[in-house]
């Protein structure tokens, strides 16, 4: 009972704290929290479209996600009961009558975010019970644009699905899916959207969930196709579902994202990416009389490097929409999941994604908050210039490893009343459960409130949702910020003073190189001071002349190997005592610029 009144006292908490910030109703020239990315969305669309922009609205005050799937769900059913006639697009005579009707979005939306106040007014007066979830669902979640000029990845993370659909008598379940886009957001976008609403139109949802789930992927892939032929979209997505059933795990996936299962600290292969170089992959492009020709990589008709995908209408039926699924029973031994795109799997091998997370968690005392920091990191330090997204689902508590055998399991009342305590552990900033600490920043995390936005997003992000009221303190004893830990570590090994390279305006960055080595692991040359060029003289000597000797001799007429007598006496004498010191980049490398020499010398 105790639990129920903390549970209910920390969400009338938070209903007051929104209300009081969101003002409501919003008027037709007020501007919107959030705007949608398509200016129109069909009838089959309300529903996702509706259930995302309320996520990501509570999702950016930070509301538990147990309570923002309630209200999501209240206030889409309230939408799609409502007459959305008004709303619709007056049809165009090139429209055809198969057309399906279209709604402005943003009218829509509006819409949504009135009907969301008005939900949680009634709630904050009369709150319903829920069905809590006895699932342990810890997530850390990490995206970035890297080296690319727009972030085309999308991610969803729905830890309590039952709640967010109003399954009752069912189950525990959860959802978590990675789309990586290209040519555009916009496919992924719809996919998040929409993907884990078509699975549970389904009618084998509960008898077949993995046929469902391709299923539901080939429907996304259908319905994307026709937006994009309305709004002329060419642009496509890979994406990755793992589908969490009580103690069943199912995966879907299309193209090359991936995902991977560590038990017992050992990566398990849970499926294989779709990509043209796959024997089965190139006999199927070829039978369709399509070519997977060397372009870079590995290419469908030498443009995408992937063979499956939702979306890319004008390769289809090369890249199709077919997705595989596999399943796996879960025997409590399983530590966690990670869920990523191919800009994190193309340079990170499963066995050091694992090796990464272990000494993460060992370092900082099962703490998982920047697990998925590492894990992007380590992609980029690997050489990836993709967008990166990672989702790291913990399926057990990483501080509390699993009990031996042969002892006693605490009584199910108790396992309840920690979980919830430690959901809800936002009054005091933390707490102890069996000497292991127990933080609350944060425990279950959903789709970005922000991915709306990538062109006015910064390079990184890192999701928000379900964190508690008390944040981890970044404020230091003497008032300053601090950081957290970088997963850089500098050389310890001091170089001496002559080894030591010039710093200034225009230097450029070397890494350290070992003795007998140059920066790349090569054989080292002699240095470039040390050879003479093909007129007999030391490049390193020009810096030893004065600007007017050097001008003097340019205007000379003749070559400069027969310069006066005074001049090849100053330079042999310089050249006495000046111990010659190896210049940078003389050396012919990629991306370093090499010194002008004149066609006859410095001379």
């Amino acid at each position: 009972m105790a639990s129920s009144a903390n549970e209910e006292k920390t969400f009338r908490r938070f209903l007051e704290l929104f209300l009081r910030e969101m003002r409501a109703p919003l008027r037709e020239d007020e501007p919107l929290p959030m705007r949608p990315l398509s200016d129109q969305v069909s009838e089959d669309e309300v529903e996702g479209e509706c259930l995302d922009l309320c996520l990501q609205h509570l999702c950016k005050y930070n509301c538990p996600f147990s309570l923002a799937a309630g209200l999501a769900r209240a206030t889409t059913d309230d939408i799609l009961q409502s007459d959305l006639s008004t709303y619709h697009v007056n049809k165009g005579v090139e429209d055809g009558p198969d057309t399906l009707p279209q709604l402005e979005s943003v009218k829509l939306a509006r819409l949504v975010f009135n009907k969301l106040c008005e939900t949680c007014c009634l709630w904050l007066k009369d709150l319903p019970q829920r069905h809590r979830s006895k699932a342990y669902y810890e997530t850390s979640i990490h995206a970035i644009k890297n080296m690319r000029r727009k972030m085309e990845d999308k991610h969803i993370v729905i830890p309590d699905y039952n709640t967010l659909f109003n399954l009752q008598d069912q189950e525990d379940q959860a959802y978590f899916a990675v789309f990586d886009g290209h040519g555009g957001v916009d496919a992924a976008v719809y996919a998040s959207n929409h993907l884990h609403v078509n699975l549970v139109r389904q009618e084998m949802f509960s008898q077949d969930p993995g046929e469902a789930l391709c299923r539901a992927f080939k429907v996304t892939d259908e319905r994307f196709v026709q937006k994009a032929s309305r709004e002329n979209l060419r642009c496509g997505t890979t994406g990755v579902v793992t589908y969490l059933k009580g103690s069943t795990l199912y995966v879907a996936w299309l193209g090359d994202s991936q995902a991977m299962l560590v038990r017992k600290g050992q990566p398990v292969e849970l499926m294989k990416p779709h990509k043209p170089d796959r024997e089965d992959e190139k006999q199927r492009i070829e039978a369709l009389g399509g070519c997977v020709i060397w372009f870079g990589t590995w290419r469908v008709n030498g443009s995408l490097s992937v063979s499956r995908a939702i979306g890319d209408s004008e390769h289809k039926p090369y890249i199709c929409g077919d997705a595989d699924h596999s399943s796996f029973q879960l025997d409590g031994t399983e530590d966690y999941l990670i869920l990523a795109c191919d800009g994190f799997y193309d340079t990170v091998s499963p066995e050091e994604a694992a090796r990464v997370v272990s000494d993460h968690l060992q370092e900082n005392a099962g703490d998982t908050t920047m697990v998925a920091h590492k894990l992007v990191a380590s992609a980029r330090d690997a050489g990836s210039s993709d967008n990166i997204t990672v989702i790291v689902v913990f399926l057990r508590d990483p501080r509390c490893p699993p009990a031996p055998e042969e002892e006693e399991a605490p009584p199910k009342e108790e396992e309840e009343e920690v979980a919830l305590q430690g959901e809800l552990g936002c009054e005091d900033g933390g707490m102890d459960v069996g000497s292991k600490s127990m933080g609350t920043w944060p425990l279950q995390q959903c789709s970005a409130p922000a991915d709306l936005g990538y062109e006015d997003r910064m390079d990184s992000f890192t999701d928000r949702t379900s964190l508690s009221l008390n944040g981890p303190d970044l404020l230091s004893k003497e008032g300053q910020v601090q950081l957290p830990a970088s997963s850089y570590q500098p050389p310890t090994k001091t170089l001496p003073l002559e080894h030591t390279y010039p710093r200034g305006p225009g230097a450029a960055w070397l890494p350290h190189k070992e003795e007998g080595l140059s920066v790349y692991g090569c054989k080292e040359r002699p240095p470039a001071c040390k050879r003479p060029c093909s007129e007999g003289h030391w490049l390193e000597a020009a810096a030893l002349f004065s600007r007017e000797y050097r001008s003097a001799r340019r205007m000379e007429r003749g070559r400069p190997w027969r310069a006066a007598p005074w001049a090849r006496a100053k330079l042999r004498e310089a050249l006495t005592y000046i111990t010659p010191r190896p210049r940078r980049c003389l050396e012919k490398r990629p991306g370093v610029a090499l010194p002008h020499v004149p066609r006859g010398g410095w001379f």
